[in-house]
């Protein structure tokens, strides 16, 4: 006993100091972890921006609105692929959203349990597809139905109502804009869905039975109990599809036309940041001025999705109480 008791001051001692330092290596490869994503972010930040500093010294502030795209004459502008990128970005998110909420609905609160497991890990498959296997699939299967069965008697049967007559007009060439708004939709629904499947399964049991309780529906229950509870997460899963829409480019180049004008047509050709970079980046000579300008358009692109993130926080700020 008496060896023991001798013995068991320093074991206690060493324990402890072994202890910490394990604790000291941890929180420094943690620390350094952190600043390892802080520095290759600047890193990609600064890169951009001396690469594009040429374009920008050249074009000025006239780079963000103007829509020529000359490489012959060294005229390069931005406000076509900047244009294309919004428009189908912010189409492919009204088309996702609702079918994604319906699906994380159906898996969550309607369907049978035998069928719950399938059709989530069909959803999961779907997010796995690679990018360029949307855009062949768009071009070959989804650009003959638009311009043989969609656009044609959509063109005519608005062909005189105002605003709506301008929105969808043009040849129904089958490629365009809302084409490649339609193929981003169909890649981001399942990033969303099951995001959002994944958030409505953690409300608490005894939240929706006590609203089943008291008589609320289905319905009700969604709309007053799950959705609240869980609306950052889902407000986050919406701005992960947003995000990847915003920089998508295979799919996208595909099936948008690869056409460097403005359209007041949704069925007009167009292009976006990611497409027209994708193109044009083979034929740019090193320290050239079109380069330039497609490291520009990288650095206007990374400005977007940082503006999405920054709404998206403002969304998601707590209200203050009254």
């Amino acid at each position: 006993m008496s060896v023991s008791t001798a013995l068991s001051p320093p074991a206690t001692k060493a324990g402890g100091a072994a202890s910490q330092g394990g604790d000291k290596l941890f929180a420094g490869l943690a620390t350094a972890s952190g600043l390892f994503v802080l520095l290759l972010l600047g890193a990609i930040i600064v890169s951009l921006f001396m690469g594009a500093l040429p374009a920008f010294r050249a074009f000025g502030p006239f780079f963000l609105i103007n829509a020529d795209w000359d490489p012959v004459k060294q005229i390069f502008g931005a406000a076509v692929p900047i244009f294309g990128t919004v428009v189908t970005s912010i189409l492919a998110i009204i088309i996702a959203v609702p079918l994604a909420f319906g699906i994380a609905f159906f898996l969550t609160e309607l369907a049978p349990a035998w069928m719950r497991r399938p059709v989530g890990t069909a959803i999961e498959l779907l997010a796995a597809v690679p990018s360029i296997i949307y855009g062949m699939w768009g071009f070959f299967v989804i650009v003959p139905i638009m311009g043989t069965y969609i656009q044609p008697p959509i063109i005519d049967a608005l062909s005189g109502v105002p605003l709506l007559g301008t929105l969808f007009s043009g040849a129904p060439f089958g490629t365009g804009i809302f084409t490649a708004a339609l193929i981003l939709a169909l890649m981001i629904i399942p990033f969303i869905a099951a995001t959002m499947r994944d958030v409505f399964l953690t409300v608490p049991a005894v939240y929706k039975e006590s609203a089943y309780g008291v008589g609320c529906t289905t319905w009700e229950v969604m709309r007053s109990i799950v959705v609240p509870f869980t609306r950052t997460s889902v407000v986050g899963g919406i701005m992960l599809g947003l995000g990847r829409a915003l920089g998508e480019t295979l799919a996208v180049t595909f099936v948008i036309g690869n056409t460097n004008r403005i359209s007041g047509s949704l069925f007009g050709p167009g292009n976006t940041i990611a497409s027209i970079v994708a193109l044009e980046f083979p034929e740019s000579a090193a320290g050239s001025l079109k380069l330039s300008s497609l490291l520009a358009l990288g650095f206007i692109l990374f400005l977007i999705s940082f503006i999405v993130l920054a709404i998206s926080r403002m969304l998601l700020k707590p209200k203050a109480v009254t």
